[in-house]
């Protein structure tokens, strides 16, 4: 029976120990090992943490969501559903890159309105 996936911030922060565990020149074996005892889980988990480690080294820790509540017009709000649903994205991932790109945009100051 497989165990609940841990989220992405989790999943870094294993293979990153991995990684830690790596480059002070553990071995593999004992790597999964202590990798299973801390985090308890199976060595067989474990040891694909360590693998990814050895594959791709360090992986960044993503940054923690936030809600956060604004009130849009209701066309707005649909057209973002709407254009969710055809990226197949969820809304928040197609508002926090609209978002990050208005912001980078802007990062001269030059807009003086929305």
């Amino acid at each position: 029976m497989r165990g609940d996936r841990v989220d992405g911030i989790e999943y870094a922060r294993r293979v990153n120990a991995a990684v830690d565990l790596l480059a002070a020149e553990v071995s593999v074996a004992e790597a999964a090992r202590v990798l299973a005892a801390r985090f308890g889980v199976s060595v067989r988990q474990a040891h694909r943490y360590v693998e990814q480690a050895v594959s791709q080294g360090r992986i960044a820790v993503p940054e923690a969501s936030v809600v956060f509540t604004v009130k849009l017009p209701g066309s707005l709000a649909e057209q973002v559903r709407e254009h969710a649903r055809a990226s197949e994205a969820t809304v928040s991932s197609v508002v926090a890159q609209a978002l990050a790109e208005y912001l980078l945009d802007d990062a001269g100051g030059r807009r003086t309105g929305p």
